[in-house]
């Protein structure tokens, strides 16, 4: 193993430092000339409880760093127009957001357009002459108009099956559409009206079509869609049972190359395609990609769009062993070569005209959002904020080590975070955290949770089993049909090589997960007794009663459980937890938002019933509002909550 040292703290994180103390900075955005990178920096007030976020501006160095908005509580997305003499952005100072023009030579920002539902994914048209956009339309509702005081709820009719969803509720048929406002009159156009989603629109070079992204069945399937801005029919392009992460227009216009999955099964490793805008057709230009392009997370952070760099490769983003990277692509050959990467997660991915610079955002180990520049020229990179730096000044992370477990097979990457102020010649108690997806990963990043419990005296271990994603195909598929098994094994044995160190207490083992690291933990508790504590968040806890109440297990479990109840019936009971809850004996907490639609909260309701009945020590802490998302989007409250009740757990057990 290799240890990274850190200072020695000075006093431990707490839930009120992780969530107030840091003002991160996101969504960077390099002018066309290459010298300013306008970003967004955000704040949680400890005494309001609310968050706010302004756009700022500096150097291509970090230099002369100032912030260039002050009206209203969320001002975002920012986007310079191609000549560089203004930068476009959304604010919520016009209800209930509008898309402002700031221009560079001085003066006040004016209004473009404005809409009542909010307005996402901005984006110029190379002339500069028009942005498109997205916004939410409700086509019974058009104009966003409220309900009158005192009337009673509407009633809900639908007949449609991805009728909900996570982080946004009931939908039924209110879905996001693209507009196109003129850039010297304000004249605003609707351009789609499908009951779809539609997000990140990208204009094509000649500026007649708009080529925008369609998830289906809640987003576990996605296509293409092209958009004629003047007037026409739409084209759906790919695979409508695969699957499209990010995407762009080759220099010519002739082709939209995107990754994704259009093979058949499913296998969670994306390659790269291309479609030929004239004849529709589809062709593959990776076969085994053993990266994963950055394709964001929706309503956090935006898709890391790939750029054409003047010599024709295509530069993009994305992770490999929990580890960021910028990667080219010859889309005739199907080469791919690492540029450039460190040990940290880096999002985003936005360039100068010249492709000299490459702005991203950032999270470390020892840093937590920054905004970071890499030069392709020198192949190297460099943080050009220091937010976070005066809160790890005086409370520093964790330090942390590496190692590998093989066993059957497959080896798993893992990591211990252990407390900055490190003793070894101490015994710690120590917790297992794993990860969600089933097919997520950990790796180089930040996480709350972890550096909370490090912080406060608590060893952490994390790894990637089988199934993670950012290892290649083979290893990423290993988890399909095989929930709780090969993976549970690899976990298992990572554990046992942490309890190898000797500042670790075997005695006192810990274990935390949410979503799927929630059934791992489940499934785990309910078959080894050997963790005295566990923390349970947002489980899926009965997988055949999960498949008709998630927004997304009508796709989901045929694509990871082998097909629907009726068809995999046993394989549904010998995998989901509530048929072996009753071994339980490990104090349980749950935690679960009480309108999450990804893992209902009757799966929390069930496992704390299950836990009850078998004589658990059990609480079940529920947060209304909640979606699945929570503990990121949540109000600020909650996510205190959840990592001081966490703490709390562990260290009233361990």
């Amino acid at each position: 193993m290799t240890t990274i040292e850190a200072p020695v703290a000075t006093k431990p994180f707490t839930p009120e430092i992780l969530i107030y103390g840091f003002t991160p900075a996101a969504d960077p955005q390099i002018s066309p000339d290459g010298t300013l990178v306008a970003y967004v920096v955000s704040k949680t007030d400890a005494e309001t409880k609310k968050s706010s976020s302004q756009v700022w501006l500096s150097g291509i160095d970090g230099s002369n760093a100032r912030q260039v908005t002050s009206a209203g509580q969320r001002n975002g997305s920012p986007r310079w127009s191609p000549d560089g003499r203004t930068l476009a952005f959304v604010s919520d100072r016009v209800e209930k957001a509008g898309l402002f023009l700031l221009p560079m030579e001085g003066g006040e920002a004016r209004e473009l357009t404005k809409n009542a539902t909010g307005i996402g994914d901005p984006v110029w048209s190379a002339d500069g002459a028009r942005l498109a956009f997205t916004s939410v339309v409700d086509p019974e509702n058009p104009t966003a108009e409220k309900p009158k005081e005192g009337a009673a709820p509407k009633i809900r009719v639908t007949s449609r099956i991805d009728y909900k969803q996570d982080n946004r509720g009931y939908l039924n048929d209110t879905r996001s559409q693209v507009f196109v406002v003129d850039v010297a009159t304000g004249e605003t156009k609707q351009l789609t009206n499908e009951a779809v989603d539609h997000a990140f629109p990208a204009w094509s070079p000649d500026g007649k079509w708009l080529a925008v992204a369609v998830p289906l069945r809640n987003g576990m399937c996605s296509q293409l869609e092209l958009v004629p801005v003047d007037g026409g029919d739409s084209v759906r392009v790919g695979n409508p049972d695969g699957s499209v992460g990010v995407f762009t227009w080759t220099p010519d216009g002739r082709e939209l190359v995107f990754s994704g999955e259009q093979q058949l099964p499913r296998n969670y490793q994306p390659d790269f395609y291309a479609v030929d805008i004239a004849s529709r057709d589809v062709r593959a230009i990776t076969s085994d990609l053993d990266v994963v392009p950055d394709a964001g997370f929706p309503t956090i952070m935006p898709a890391a769009q790939p750029l054409f760099a003047p010599d024709g490769r295509l530069l993009f983003h994305a992770y490999r062993a929990g580890a960021s990277g910028i990667y080219s692509l010859d889309i005739r050959s199907g080469a791919v070569e690492r540029i450039e990467g460190e040990l940290e997660l880096r999002a985003g991915l936005t360039s100068d005209a010249q492709r000299r610079y490459v702005a991203q955002s950032l999270a470390g180990m020892a840093r937590v959002g920054e905004i970071c520049v890499v030069d392709l020229q020198a192949r190297e990179r460099r943080v050009i904020t220091s937010l976070s730096a005066p809160v790890l000044a005086d409370t520093p992370p964790g330090q942390w080590e590496r190692f590998d477990v093989t066993r059957a097979g497959f080896t798993t990457e893992a990591w211990i975070l252990k407390p900055a102020d490190f003793d070894p010649s101490r015994k710690y108690p120590v917790v297992v955290d794993i990860h969600g997806g089933p097919n997520g990963y950990y790796g180089y990043g930040w996480n709350a949770v972890q550096q909370l419990l490090a912080s406060n005296g608590i060893v952490v271990v994390y790894s990637n089993p089988r199934g993670s994603t950012s290892y290649g195909r083979e290893f990423a598929v290993q988890v399909v049909k095989d929930w709780g098994g090969e993976d549970y094994e690899d976990l298992m044995a990572v554990m046992d090589r942490a309890c190898e160190e000797p500042y670790v207490d075997e005695t006192r083992q810990g274990i935390w997960g949410y979503s799927y690291g929630g059934y791992m933990t489940a499934w785990t508790i309910a078959r080894n007794h050997r963790f005295k504590a566990a923390v349970c968040g947002a489980p899926c806890f009965d997988l055949e009663a999960m498949y008709g109440t998630s927004d997304i297990s009508h796709t989901f479990g045929p694509l990871q459980w082998g097909g629907p109840p009726h068809e995999a019936r046993e394989w549904y009971a010998t995998h989901s937890p509530s048929q072996f809850a009753h071994n339980t004996r490990t104090p349980t907490l749950i935690i679960q938002g009480e309108e999450d639609h990804r893992c209902p909260v009757g799966q929390g309701e069930a496992m704390f019933v299950a836990l009850k009945q078998a004589g658990c020590e059990v609480e079940f802490a529920r947060y209304p509002g909640g979606s699945h998302l929570f503990m990121r989007t949540g109000p600020a409250e909650h996510r205190e909550d959840v990592l001081a009740r966490t703490l709390a757990w562990f260290q009233r057990w361990l």
